[in-house]
């Protein structure tokens, strides 16, 4: 397959020819940096601009910045030629499709039938899947140009670190000394740096909000239902999600309105029937936050175990939230809530050798000791691949079905309804991004539990830097398919405070 530092440049050449054959211009170059899907579209609308021209863009800002992030393992050779087609389309039809000419970065776990789908392990390297994730096809229909695929922690194992066997570790734009987070690093870095309009992520149990968090994104994890995970390398598929990483609530959004709803291929999406509104971009409310109730989850703002600059971000947030007519209440509790991590369960070998079924016959593995026994992997995952193989205990059931999960959830929602509260507020981390190599720090990973174990929705949002410039993340937790509800919120906050900045690179 083609590797990213050698399909820029012939890509390049190839649209400079066609360029000078069809009499384009660069002169009014469109200004990419901190670009949406909007700004793309009404440039399209307006004829100064074309898919291909902003996909070339793209592919120069991965060829000037990627040697130093190190956020793509492998480059898309057709994403100019894609781009063509749907310029064509476009002066054919006068109809923009939702996401006409966007580029889009996907997490190298969602499996691409063009691309390899490795999910960070040398040993699949190279190996395409025999046709698209529902999430990709959805995104792909809707007119989303697949730029590449971004590097990942390895089988998606660490919530910290974005290191894989095939390209390494991938670095904060930020600071290039830090961690993105993990597993879905090499998106977020990737977006952060505007190498890509969109995003695409997994979060098992933090990492499409967590990385968002250390790289100023909004970062969606849905109800579990929403969307489907149909062709996602799973980690534990019963906690798994895919959804958006953007540098605005807009763009996650418009990604969400394309990705939700009922595939037959993963049936838990069936949950998600009469749940649904026309369309989530309705939800887009300057007003979202006018009467919410918001509770303040305290239990991850204990000052002894806080960074001191989140802190002040978090209460600068909720008198924030306040001004936009938010009511607060401060403390929320949640009597009862077991936060031991016992709901979690060892799932890993047996969804991951499902999986592998999926990739046909000719896919040249079928049990995880057929990877082991490969050697390629990352050494910090060896014992976790070790232990997932070792693993004899039948799987759990999903989180709507397994009792601890159900009682996770029902406690959460009862104190919800309890106290009115209509969503939950807590720092996304603790503290800031951790030094590249640095395992002894606290991470402050609050992103483990609340979501995840429950079902229940929540959205990452930037809500401004520590003194040293690091991105310092929110989250907003709400009810069962109460999408609508977060994104009002969300976009509300959003539209009142602008903290999201790009990192500035070298």
């Amino acid at each position: 397959m083609p590797r990213k530092r050698s399909g820029a440049a012939p890509l390049r050449a190839a649209v400079c020819i066609l360029a000078v054959a069809v009499g384009c211009s660069n002169s009014a170059e469109f200004e990419i940096l901190e670009a949406t899907v909007s700004d793309v579209h009404s440039a399209f609308e307006s004829g100064s601009l074309s898919a291909e021209e902003l996909t070339e863009q793209y592919l120069d800002r991965i060829a000037a910045f990627d040697d130093t992030i190190n956020a793509f393992v492998v480059l898309n050779p057709e994403a100019l030629s894609r781009a063509a087609e749907l310029d064509a389309e476009y002066a054919r039809t006068g109809e923009l499709r939702p996401l006409h000419g966007i580029p889009i970065v996907v997490k190298d776990n969602y499996d691409t039938a063009d691309l390899q789908t490795a999910a960070g392990s040398a040993a699949l390297e190279g190996l395409a899947a025999p046709d698209d994730a529902w999430q990709v096809a959805r995104l792909r229909d809707a007119g989303a140009i697949v730029l590449g695929k971004t590097n990942m922690a390895e089988w998606a194992f660490s919530p910290y670190v974005t290191i894989s066997s095939i390209d390494g570790t991938t670095r904060n734009p930020y600071d290039l000394a830090r961690v993105p987070a993990g597993s879905s690093g090499g998106t977020a870095a990737a977006v952060a740096a505007n190498l890509g309009l969109v995003g695409l992520g997994t979060d098992t149990g933090n990492s499409i909000r967590g990385p968002s968090g250390h790289n100023a994104l909004v970062g969606i994890r849905s109800t579990m239902g929403l969307t489907s995970r149909d062709g996602i390398v799973p980690l534990y598929l019963r906690n798994d999600i895919g959804g958006p990483m953007a540098r605005t609530v807009e763009d996650a959004v418009r990604v969400l309105e394309v990705i939700a709803g009922y595939d037959p291929a993963d049936p838990i999406t069936a949950r998600s029937d009469g749940q649904m509104p026309d369309n989530y971009v309705d939800a887009l409310d300057l007003d979202g936050l006018e009467g919410l109730r918001i509770g303040v989850f305290r239990r991850y703002m204990v000052p002894d175990s806080t960074d001191a600059d989140i802190l002040v971000a978090m209460e600068e947030a909720i008198a924030d939230l306040r001004a936009g007519g938010a009511l607060i209440v401060d403390p929320f509790e949640i009597p009862g809530l077991v936060m031991d991590g016992s709901t979690w369960c060892e799932v890993f070998r047996h969804d991951v050798e499902a999986y592998f079924e999926t990739r046909g016959p000719e896919f040249p593995f079928k049990t995880l000791e057929d990877i082991i026994a490969t050697g390629k992997y990352a050494d910090y995952i060896a014992g976790s691949l070790r232990a997932a193989a070792d693993w004899t205990e039948p799987p759990c059931p999903d989180l709507y079905s397994h009792p601890p999960n159900v009682e996770f959830r029902e406690t959460m929602l009862a104190a919800m309804k309890a106290s009115n509260v209509d969503v939950i507020v807590y720092p996304t981390w603790s503290y800031p991004a951790r030094l590249i190599g640095d395992t002894e720090s606290p991470a402050g990973d609050n992103s483990q539990l609340l979501s995840p174990q429950s079902g229940l929705p929540a959205i990452q949002v930037p809500v401004g830097f520590t003194s040293s410039g690091l991105p310092i993340g929110m989250t907003i937790v709400g009810a069962l398919f109460s999408e609508p509800t977060l994104i009002g919120a969300a976009y509300a906050y959003e539209q009142r405070t602008k903290h999201r900045e790009p990192p500035s690179l070298p």
